[in-house]
């Protein structure tokens, strides 16, 4: 199980606005059934078979072309751990334990 944050930058649209795109983005993974995905203010981070993930994210590089944009930029981040099983709300829940104990270590 593979962690990956993607940010997709559409450049070329003629606007600052990005929104649009955004949810053309997101409506890929809406449509992959046994994905998890979190959108965020600065991007997305799915969870899920790493192969299957680089082939969304491939998909919604695409998306920005399909509808204008000219050129797309797309950051990708992978934390893909195989010594134990990880996922998005296993890693948030692990530094919020932390928070709450004295000293925040392990």
């Amino acid at each position: 199980m593979a962690i990956v944050e993607v940010t997709v930058i559409p450049l070329g649209t003629g606007s600052t606005s990005l929104s649009s795109f955004v949810a053309g983005c997101v409506r890929v993974l809406e449509q992959a059934a046994g994905i998890k995905y979190q959108l965020t203010p600065m991007g997305t981070v799915i969870e899920g078979d790493l192969t299957r993930v680089m082939e969304l994210v491939r998909q919604m590089h695409e998306q920005p072309f399909l509808v204008g944009a000219s050129r797309v930029s797309t950051t990708i981040r992978i934390d893909d751990r195989r010594d134990k099983e990880g996922t998005m709300q296993g890693k948030v829940a692990s530094v919020e334990t932390k928070l709450m104990t004295p000293g925040g270590t392990d």
